[in-house]
C-alpha cells in the first residue's frame, strides 16, 4: 500500500531535537556519562499532598468514566489561585477551561480561530508548539524577533500595518521558553493596545508564572487593564508543581475565547483524568509553600551554573525567572556545532537557539533540571573540555 501523506505533514520534518537525541545515545552507546541540560522536563517529584489525592482517587471505582470536562471544583481552583496570586479575578464557570497541559490549548486555539493564509504574530527564538499549531491551521507565521539589546522583548512598532491588519492572533511567553525573560507592565498595555487597534485575540503562554528568582514576580497578562477584552492566558501544572506526565492545565480570561475553545475540544477528546484534576485542585489551592521551595531550588542551581561558567571564562546572563538559562556563545562558533562540541568535549548536552527559530542563532538553551552535584560536574567537564582555554 502506498500512503499519500496530507501536505500539513510538510510541517512536521525531522527536528534538531530528533538529531541531538540520536546522537546522545550513540555516546551513551559508546560508554559515556552523559549530563543532559537539554529537556525542560523537572527532574524534583510533585508534593506529597499531591501525590497522595492522586493515589487516593485512583483507587476509587467511580473515578474511570469520561470526564468530558473539567469539574467545577477545578475551575473553582484555577480561579482561587488567580484571586490569590495573581489579584485577577476570573468568573470559573465562563472564564476558564481545563486542558491537558498548556501545549493542549496552544495548539488547538489557531485552528479555531485562524483560516488559511491568516496571520499569526508569534515570538522568535519561540516554543516549537506554536509553529505546529499555526501550521495545523494553514495560518502563516509572522516571527517578532526577541533581541538582547530590546530586553528580548518584541518591538510591535516593528510589525509592518499590512502584517498587523492580516493578523488575527498574538502568541507571548513572559517568563519565556527558551527565552527567560520577564515582561513589564508597560510592555503588557502597549500589547492590549496594539490588539484592539487591529482586532487580533492576545494568548499568553504563562506555563513559567511560579518560576522566578531574586522576588522578579512575573506579571500575569489578565492583571493589565481590559487585558480580558482581547485575550487569554495559558498556564500548566508541568512546570510549577512537577506534573508534568499528569497532563492538565487551563486557559482563562475572556469568556467568548474560552467558549470557543472548549466547544472546539468537546468534538476531540473526553477531558483529564478525574483523579488528576482532584490532585491538581490541591496544587492551586495548597501550593503556595511548595512553589516557594521549588523557587529556593531552582534559584540555587541557577547561581551554582552560572557562577560556576564565570569562573571558567563563560559570562552568561543570570535569568530572573523560567527554568531555564539563555547563554550567549563564544564568537567564531554556531549555535548547532557549539552543542555538538560540548556533547564530544564535555559530555554535556544542551539545545542550540537555532532550534527555537533563526534569532536564536548564537545562543544554547540549558535546563536547571539535575540536582547540584550533577551540576558541578558539568562545569568541570567544560572547564576540561579546553572550549574556553
Amino acid at each position: 500500500m502506498e500512503m499519500k501523506l496530507a501536505a500539513r505533514m510538510e510541517a512536521f520534518g525531522a527536528s534538531v531535537f530528533s538529531e541531538l537525541a540520536a546522537h546522545k545515545k550513540s555516546k551513551l552507546s559508546e560508554g559515556y556519562e552523559m549530563i543532559d541540560l537539554s529537556i525542560g522536563s523537572p527532574d524534583l517529584p510533585p508534593p506529597s499532598f499531591v501525590r497522595e489525592t492522586l493515589a487516593f482517587y485512583a483507587s476509587q471505582p467511580d473515578t474511570y468514566g469520561y470526564p468530558i470536562a473539567g469539574t467545577s471544583e477545578f475551575h473553582e481552583a484555577v480561579a482561587y489561585y488567580y484571586r490569590t496570586s495573581h489579584g485577577v479575578s476570573l468568573h470559573p464557570d465562563e472564564e476558564v477551561v481545563c486542558l491537558m497541559g498548556s501545549q493542549d490549548g496552544l495548539v488547538h486555539l489557531p485552528m479555531a480561530f485562524a483560516n488559511p493564509g491568516d496571520v499569526i504574530l508569534v515570538p522568535d527564538p519561540g516554543y516549537p508548539a506554536y509553529a505546529a499549531g499555526i501550521a495545523m491551521a494553514q495560518a502563516e507565521a509572522y516571527l517578532m524577533p526577541l533581541r538582547k539589546e530590546n530586553g528580548f522583548l518584541p518591538d510591535l512598532h516593528a510589525i509592518p500595518e499590512d502584517v498587523a491588519k492580516r493578523a488575527v492572533m498574538m502568541i507571548i511567553n513572559f517568563p519565556g521558553n527558551p527565552v527567560p525573560a520577564l515582561a513589564t507592565e508597560s510592555f503588557f498595555r502597549e500589547v492590549v493596545a496594539f490588539a484592539k487597534r487591529y482586532d487580533i485575540l492576545v494568548v499568553s503562554d504563562f506555563a513559567y508564572s511560579e518560576l522566578y528568582y531574586d522576588c522578579h514576580k512575573p506579571i500575569s497578562f489578565l492583571a493589565i487593564p481590559e487585558a480580558k477584552t482581547v485575550g487569554v492566558e495559558i498556564n500548566s501544572l508541568s512546570k510549577s508543581y512537577n506534573m508534568a506526565g499528569c497532563r492538565i492545565g487551563y486557559a482563562c480570561g475572556n469568556a467568548d475565547i474560552i467558549r470557543i475553545l472548549a466547544k472546539f475540544k468537546s468534538n476531540l477528546d473526553y477531558g483529564v483524568f478525574l483523579p488528576v484534576q482532584k490532585a491538581a485542585i490541591q496544587a492551586l489551592t495548597k501550593g503556595a509553600a511548595f512553589c516557594e521551595e521549588s523557587r529556593r531550588i531552582y534559584e540555587a542551581r541557577r547561581n551554582l551554573l552560572i557562577d560556576g561558567l564565570a569562573e571558567i571564562g563563560w559570562n552568561v546572563e543570570r535569568p530572573k525567572a523560567s527554568m531555564f538559562v539563555w547563554a550567549e556563545i563564544p564568537k567564531g562558533w554556531t549555535s548547532l556545532s557549539f552543542t555538538y562540541a560540548l556533547m564530544d568535549k564535555a559530555n554535556v548536552v544542551v539545545t542550540p537557539g537555532e532550534a527555537f527559530g533563526r534569532n536564536g542563532e548564537g545562543f544554547v538553551r540549558m535546563a536547571l533540571v539535575q540536582d547540584e552535584k550533577i551540576l558541578k560536574q558539568a562545569i568541570q567537564n567544560i572547564k576540561r573540555s579546553g572550549l574556553f582555554s
